[in-house]
């Protein structure tokens, strides 16, 4: 029996982000993969038909993989690979398996001797990085931070005591405009606090500010991601 390939595919950052963001070899890999783990059948559906892949849409297959999926359910997600058919791994947005369930299959997959296969494609994690002028040396990404407002303050503040180092987080985007609010009540003035906001999107913009700054911005951060980057240089 013949193994076949798990295929990493990153996605669109945004719903509106032009297809030539992705390069040209993930496109061309991605529309000859019949077999999918996905995030959401929707809007892996919708990437894929905006992808131009080759299956009609009423033969595709799709396994769900989300925060509601229990890993006793993906035990024959990469059947199709053990049977020599290449799979693909997406998430909703950027790259799977970050941020994302989808390391539990990449994690069978090595297990079971199916090869992986990273495609490139974009990440709002690093584009934001990049962006930031804070330190590209030394960083964490935290994912997200606790949503109790307790224990989300004592997270950020101890955060801030690792100085030089930059801190990078996410939230969901109903309450970016929450966490905006703790950082601006909880951080030192001095503290740098980058936002990526709605990137690839036709909205999108990255300002680095000191919090002392940041007080003095009205900022509205609605349904678009957003990603936040912290360094403390006390």
């Amino acid at each position: 029996m013949s193994h076949s390939k798990l295929y990493l595919v990153p996605t669109l950052l945004h719903a509106e982000a032009n297809l030539l963001t992705l390069p040209q070899e993930t496109v061309d890999i991605l529309r000859g993969i019949k077999h999918w783990v996905v995030e959401t059948e929707k809007n892996a559906r919708a990437f894929l038909k905006k992808a131009g892949v080759l299956t009609p849409q009423s033969e595709l297959v799709l396994h769900l993989l989300n925060e509601h999926t229990k890993p006793t359910e993906i035990g024959t997600y990469l059947d199709a690979a053990l049977q020599g058919h290449p799979i693909g791994l997406m998430s909703d947005a950027g790259l799977p398996a970050i941020a994302d369930p989808g390391a539990l299959v990449v994690e069978m997959a090595h297990r079971i001797g199916i090869e992986v296969v990273p495609l490139t494609g974009p990440s709002s994690i690093f584009l934001a990085l990049m962006a930031s002028g804070l330190n590209g040396q030394q960083f964490t990404f935290h994912g997200y931070l606790p949503i109790d407002k307790i224990l989300r303050s004592k997270k950020i503040k101890a955060l801030e005591q690792q100085q030089g180092h930059t801190h990078i987080f996410i939230e969901t985007p109903y309450r970016n405009q929450a966490m905006f609010d703790e950082l601006l009540r909880t951080c030192q003035p001095a503290t740098k606090l980058c936002i990526g906001y709605g990137l690839h999107s036709s909205g999108q913009w990255i300002m680095t500010k000191n919090i002392s700054q940041w007080k003095h911005e009205v900022l509205k951060l609605e349904k678009n991601p957003a990603v936040f980057l912290l360094l403390s240089s006390r």
